[in-house]
């Protein structure tokens, strides 16, 4: 018998029975179930804004198929949604209700319940509602799930009590963050991953009568309390309910101290008791319950006491509060000690499971269960791109910290966290954020003293969010611009990333470490080590890359002259953290072949720690071990006998560290290893001050996004834009001139700043506070007009400038061959094409690489390499006004065309369409002379360079190069002229200056 006949059948007798009987027969405090989806075709497959259902993935393979299929077995009606899925990423599927309708009300429910055909695949199915907002896709998105362990069709019950906020990822900012009911837009679920399966569901429908305990919750002001011994703490007990009304009911909370690690009598004094929330108490209602500690005379780890709280009539609290006696009287923490005599002392009272957990980074997101960080004993969390708080403000970000830290207090010798970022240009995941250029535009501007102002910049508002530690800087040299992590490195040339990398010191402060603990500091990470800029087109071992995570292929002296030089360096400049690459390495003579750079002992331990001297702590990239062959164990074992010291393991924390203890217990890895990391991570917390600190120092708040740091932002933009044409003086731009300005990327906020900005590939768009290159030639008082795609008027116009170039892109996703290639799009060759016909005209390119431009080269007037810029658009627009002469050069060589590729300054075949090294001047006072000047410079410089006045040198190898630039530029590119002089920057940057200045001499004589 069908359920639907069931349910016609107990119509009747209700319609037949006197109404007292029928209202007991049928529950007469339960509303009649009301359905939400039937699947009988009543709402069909179609996206926002009408009422439908539709599919969604990581990808486009993730998406599910869904079908409404006739089973004879259906729970209700003929119909039931069914679907296949194989899923790599995340997908799923969502009921949206119509967004120009009225939201609907559930609020007088008790939850919501469907049926499922189980598989028994033992996989939990998350459950997803849509409350508030605007419509189904700019709602609170709460959660719970079940799990699907049985065969057949099973009603499953999801009370709304078991749904909560979603703390990974929230569509919208923060709405109220409580779950209404009175405005639903929906449900969505969420399908397995890394199995291909099938599914089935019938009839999703709201059920029951809702309680009090939907209505109103029980919470306390924070789940952990330490306090120094002696000292009593001072629990708050809230009561509140959803829309504010006061309580229907009586509410009451039994507590009482029981558990935990403090003795009772001992360590504190034990309390009971009731808190009575009477009928009528206003939402918001508070009582406090006092739990005395007690003072002894020996030094002790922390110790807990769980204050536990039985509720009735509400929602309890989803953990039990837990005082905390502070450690105290401990030698690794007393601050006079040296930092390597606190580090001993606490390494040898650690567990094995403690310095397990400190070896384990976690992802913010993951923490739906935020006591994990002291059930784990956690060392680490870090926010990937684009996992931010809600809303994503500078309060949120210290607030969300402060609360993770506070959660370590619970563990024995409360060790604080350190929590990371990937701040690669500027905090380019906080909104309102200053945003550098791109290390590619750093680069380019040849000025070590402006990248260390803009690594302050970073760090002093990194730290004032909370954050201690940073995933930057890339030291990586890139050797192929088809790859798509291009703009993250400083150039292709290890001598131009070595000089940049005064980044560091703007980070961290001295070398030595002394600066760590200050508000405005923030530990670096030197990265990927090792060759992650050198792989081979084609040999990436990740889907559907390219070139990222790939293979380099190299001999030693070129592993040691391009590759690892830079980490030498970095070394030298005391950095805190070295992060490996997902890249393999492939030494020629080794007789190993392609070796995952996680699994090379030889490099992180012999070379990196041994030969260099490396004295921090090495961070693995994201889920990078899951890369290494074998099973589990062995990734654990494998990278950390490599010389790995703490993991990110975004969501498998719990099994890293319970398996690392494993390893450890067996005899497979040593604990004199793990004794070492543990102390190389401790050693950097003591450095940044964080046993004595360890909450968010907000006092720099106020300067994110300042006036000041913008200006820093600005003059990069303006050093990093570099002028590779510029016939018949076009640019710098007056102001009285009429100038047409088009092309996509020149009021585009979001091309401008790129990859890593908000999130982690970026988006275009506005997505926070800045200025577009069009802002920015307005505010300098241009008289400008424009058209994105050319499509107004052309006349009557003295100059032209079009802004064109890529949309962005991180990592492999921007590799070359896939889905992307070094073209200008065709809208922007089309706005080329017709400014620059109809009047003189300056192109600029806003990109992480170089684009190929050689066809349209002689119809375009002025060339402009702007990179990507970041969020300070009046810097550009200060080069193209001449409020800052053009003073950039090429960080990498430009090429004529793909198939060039790689190509870079010290190739035995060299023939680009720019060299390595080139930029021309807007200079007031562009040097002069020929060879005969060239040749007194010469002198000059090789006598500055053997009295070592690097000043003196450099002044003098620019003026030869700017001799010869305006001459080159007037005659033309030849593979004459490009190979000396990009080998004269590569001489200058290593302090060669007399040798600079004769390979300039030669391409003079070239030109």
């Amino acid at each position: 018998m069908r359920r639907t006949a069931l349910l016609a059948s107990a119509a009747l007798l209700t319609a037949l029975l006197p109404l007292g009987a029928a209202g007991a027969a049928a529950g007469a405090d339960d509303p009649a179930p009301v359905p939400v989806d039937r699947f009988e075709g009543e709402v069909p497959f179609a996206n926002q804004p009408a009422d439908g259902i539709f599919t969604w993935g990581g990808d486009g393979d993730d998406a599910p198929a869904l079908r409404l299929a006739e089973r004879p077995d259906a729970p209700e009606g003929t119909k039931v949604l069914a679907g296949t899925y194989d899923i790599s990423g995340y997908g799923g599927f969502t009921h949206d209700f119509a967004a120009g309708r009225p939201a609907h009300d559930w609020s007088a429910h008790r939850g919501v319940r469907l049926w499922w055909e189980g598989r028994a695949t033992g996989r939990k199915i998350p459950f997803e509602i849509k409350d508030g907002g605007a419509d189904g896709e700019a709602s609170e998105l709460w959660m719970t799930s079940f799990t699907d362990d049985f065969t057949g069709w099973k009603q499953i019950e999801l009370p709304f009590t078991d749904f909560t906020y979603r703390t990974d990822y929230q569509p919208v900012g923060g709405i109220d963050h409580v779950l209404g009911l009175t405005q639903m837009w929906g449900y969505a679920l969420t399908l397995p991953t890394g199995v291909k399966g099938e599914f089935a569901l019938d009839d999703v429908e709201l059920y029951g009568r809702a309680d009090q305990s939907l209505r109103a919750s029980v919470t306390t002001d924070a789940a952990v309390y330490p306090v120094p011994e002696g000292t009593a703490a001072a629990v708050r007990v809230t009561v509140a309910t959803t829309g504010s009304a006061p309580l229907d009911e009586p509410v009451t909370v039994a507590y009482t101290t029981t558990g935990g690690t403090a003795r009772p009598g001992e360590d504190y004094t034990p309390v009971f008791g009731t808190l009575t929330f009477p009928a009528g108490t206003a939402s918001g209602t508070s009582r406090t319950v006092r739990v005395p500690t007690l003072k002894d005379r020996s030094a002790e780890p922390a110790e807990t006491i769980p204050l536990k709280l039985t509720v009735t009539g509400a929602k309890a609290p989803a953990e039990t509060p837990q005082v905390v006696v502070d450690a105290h009287g401990l030698p690794y923490l007393d601050s006079r000690l040296p930092v390597k005599k606190r580090v001993a002392d606490l390494v040898s009272r650690m567990s094995l499971a403690e310095k397990a957990g400190q070896m384990t980074q976690a992802e913010r997101g993951a923490m739906s269960a935020p006591g994990d960080i002291a059930s784990y004993a956690l060392g680490s969390l870090l926010s990937g791109g684009g996992s931010v708080p809600e809303p994503n403000t500078p309060e949120a970000w210290a607030r969300m910290i402060d609360g993770f830290q506070l959660r370590a207090r619970a563990t024995r010798f409360q060790i604080p966290l350190i929590y990371g970022v990937d701040a690669v240009h500027g905090h380019n995941n906080l909104a309102g954020a200053t945003v550098m250029p791109h290390n590619i535009g750093i680069g380019a501007t040849r000025d070590p003293a402006l990248a260390e102002k803009t690594g302050a910049v970073t760090a002093a508002e990194v730290r004032a969010t909370g954050v201690q530690w940073d995933f930057a800087p890339c030291v990586c040299v890139t050797r192929d611009e088809r790859w798509g992590r291009s703009y993250e490195s400083f150039g292709e040339d290890p001598a131009l990333v070595e000089s940049m990398e005064t980044v560091v010191q703007g980070l961290q402060g001295r070398a030595d470490g002394r600066d760590l603990d200050r508000a405005d500091k923030v530990l670096a990470t030197a990265k990927h080590f090792l060759g992650d800029g050198g792989t081979e087109y084609g040999s990436s071992t990740t889907g559907t890359y390219t070139v990222d995570q790939g293979v380099t292929k190299v001999t030693r002296q070129e592993l040691e002259a391009v590759h690892l030089a830079p980490f030498a360096r970095a070394v030298d400049r005391g950095i805190g953290t070295v992060m490996p690459s997902y890249s393999s390495l492939d030494i020629a003579g080794d007789g190993r072949g392609p070796v995952k750079m996680h699994a090379r002992a030889d490099m992180i331990d012999g070379v990196l720690k041994g030969r260099m001297g490396f004295d921090g702590f090495v961070i693995s990239d994201w889920n990078a071990i899951d890369q290494l062959p074998g099973d589990y164990a062995s990734h654990v074992r494998t990278s950390v006998e490599a010389g790995l010291d703490m993991m990110m393991v975004p969501y498998t924390y719990k099994e890293f560290s319970t398996t690392l203890a494993d390893e450890v217990r067996a005899g497979r890895i040593s604990e004199r290893r793990v004794d070492d990391a543990v102390s190389r991570i401790l050693t950097q917390k003591f450095r940044l001050g964080l046993f004595e600190h360890p909450y968010a120092d907000t006092s720099g708040a106020a300067r994110i996004g300042s006036a000041a740091h913008r200006a820093v932002a600005r003059q990069a933009a303006a050093e990093s834009q570099v002028l590779l044409k510029n016939s018949g003086g076009v640019l710098p731009l007056r102001k009285d001139q009429k100038v047409y300005v088009a092309g996509s990327n020149a009021d585009d906020l979001g091309n401008q700043t790129g990859g890593w900005t908000i999130t982690w590939q970026g988006a275009s768009g506005t997505h926070t506070q800045g200025t577009t290159i069009l802002q920015g030639m307005r505010n300098a008082g241009g008289n400008v007009t424009y058209s994105k795609d050319a499509s107004a008027p052309t006349s009557g116009y003295d100059a032209g400038v079009v802004v064109v170039g890529e949309t962005p892109y991180a990592e492999g996703v921007g590799d070359v061959g896939n889905g992307h290639d070094l073209q200008l799009s065709a809208a922007d060759k089309a706005a080329v094409d017709k400014v620059c016909a109809a009047m003189r005209c300056a192109v600029l390119i806003v990109s992480g690489r170089p684009e190929l431009i050689g066809d349209r080269l002689g119809a375009i007037d002025a060339l402009v390499a702007s990179w990507l810029p970041g969020t300070e658009g009046d810097g550009v627009a200060d080069v193209l006004y001449g409020k800052r002469a053009f003073t950039g050069q090429l960080p990498v060589t430009w090429p004529k065309s793909e198939g060039q590729l790689p190509v870079n300054v010290g190739d035995a075949s060299y023939d680009p369409q720019f060299p390595y090294g080139w930029g021309l001047t807007t200079l007031t006072h562009v040097p002069t002379g020929g060879t005969t000047a060239l040749r007194a410079l010469g002198v000059a410089a090789a006598a500055a360079e053997r009295a070592h006045a690097a000043q003196a040198g450099r002044a003098l190898v620019t003026r030869a190069r700017l001799i010869v630039q305006q001459r080159a530029a007037g005659r033309g590119m030849s593979a004459a002229v490009a190979k000396p002089f990009a080998d004269a920057d590569h001489l200058l940057l290593t302090g060669r200056y007399g040798a600079a200045v004769e390979r300039l001499t030669a391409a003079y004589r070239a030109a």
